[in-house]
């Protein structure tokens, strides 16, 4: 068990608000919004999103559609990544790098995707601020409707890479700017 920084805490808590979650989803990721992906839980160690099987989120085949599916599940492990580079300096970026799935089942209810990786980020995170170097990790979360049917299988694979230091920045700015 970790202990989450302030700043860990302050997303966790704005993330777990129905409301500030609709907005972020607003500005930042409006299909997901359309889509009615929800966030039902965040901690270190797990994430749990869903997303309804309604007629915006249906195929021909009247089952939810595998990008909305993918949409749900990226969430689930995305938030776990956003959650653990929160509040570091130098700041730590993550960008996905990999992704694998697997249907199994038809989806024809709600979906719930369960990410229990979470640890994997805060450990990528700091593996990436000690040694400089980009880590990646791998997150499986599970798509499973209300009677626990699986229905899908994600891996999603992310990279964290260290940012510059933004005194570099503008050092180098500055330096640049001056000697031209």
């Amino acid at each position: 068990m970790i202990t989450l920084n302030p700043k860990q805490e302050k997303l966790k808590q704005q993330v777990s608000s129905h409301w500030k979650f609709g907005l972020f989803l607003l500005t930042e990721l409006p299909m997901g919004l359309v889509a009615g992906m929800r966030l039902r839980h965040i901690d270190e160690n797990k994430c749990v999103t869903s997303v309804p099987f309604k007629w915006l989120t249906k195929n021909p085949f009247k089952s939810i559609y595998f990008a909305v599916q993918s949409m749900a599940a990226e969430l689930s492990t995305a938030t776990a990544c956003l959650l653990a580079v929160q509040g570091h300096n130098p700041s730590v970026a993550f960008i996905i790098v990999d992704l694998k799935a697997t249907f199994g089942k038809k989806a024809t209810g709600s979906v719930y995707f369960t990410c229990e990786d979470g640890m994997k980020a805060f450990d990528a995170v700091n593996k990436t601020i000690e040694t400089g170097e980009a880590q990646t990790a791998t997150f499986k979360t599970i798509g499973k409707m209300k009677d626990g049917t699986v229905v899908s299988e994600f891996e999603f694979t992310w990279s964290f890479k260290k940012q510059p230091n933004e005194l570099y920045i503008l050092f180098a700015y500055i330096f640049v700017s001056h000697h031209r």
